[in-house]
């Protein structure tokens, strides 16, 4: 009984402290820096994700070894159900964001999609408040499909990404290889000359 208090009072004091178990924590990083990019630089998603990043001590800036691209955000919503007079009462509301993280060379090594899915009810003798909860649904959607992304992101470890990197290289050499190839090929088989026909008098 005493060990274990004594267990329990020393991993309290070193958390206290800043200190982390490796795999204990929620959300803890292996990599310490990442260069964030997005089709939207100034958007809320890609604001968003910067500032869940940087607050769980990652470094984000242009210099980094790996980039984080925010390949393509999409949102779709769809009448879920009707009221008795045939207008829509319930919407379902569908955020999905498609990332992929690059190396060196802007190699791709790892693409994956986050998506979340929300309902909120339209009140037809109240459109302004539907809309402005309709808004919040999406900030919480927005919230929700970022903290996806960081967990996903937190399990990636530097050996996972070296590996990834050394095999999408030889991916891109072979590829290379076989354009090549196919160029030799084709400038050493001869051209067939083009035919040429009489000219028939007038």
């Amino acid at each position: 009984m005493k060990r274990n208090l004594m267990i329990v009072g020393l991993t309290v004091l070193l958390s206290a402290c800043g200190f982390q178990l490796r795999g204990t924590g929620d959300n803890t990083f292996a990599l310490q820096e990442i260069n964030l990019k997005a089709r939207d630089a100034y958007g809320a998603t890609v604001n968003d994700v910067r500032s869940a990043l940087e607050n769980r001590g990652l470094k984000v800036h242009s210099g980094a070894p790996y980039s984080l691209i925010l390949a393509s955000e999409r949102e779709n919503q769809r009448t879920a159900t009707y009221t008795s007079s045939a207008r829509t009462a319930e919407y379902q509301l569908n955020l999905a964001l498609e990332y992929q993280i690059q190396g060196q060379n802007n190699l791709p090594l790892l693409t994956r999609k986050v998506e979340v899915q929300r309902f909120y009810v339209q009140d037809q003798n109240n459109l302004v408040g539907s809309q402005q909860e309709a808004q919040q649904v999406k900030a919480e959607m927005r919230r929700e499909m970022v903290q996806q992304l960081v967990q996903q992101l937190s399990s990636i470890t530097p050996e996972r990404l070296q590996t990834l990197e050394q095999e999408a290289g030889a991916k891109a050499d072979a590829d290379a290889q076989a354009l090549d190839a196919e160029r030799r090929a084709r400038a050493a088989t001869p051209q067939q000359s083009p035919l040429q026909l009489p000219l028939r008098n007038q």
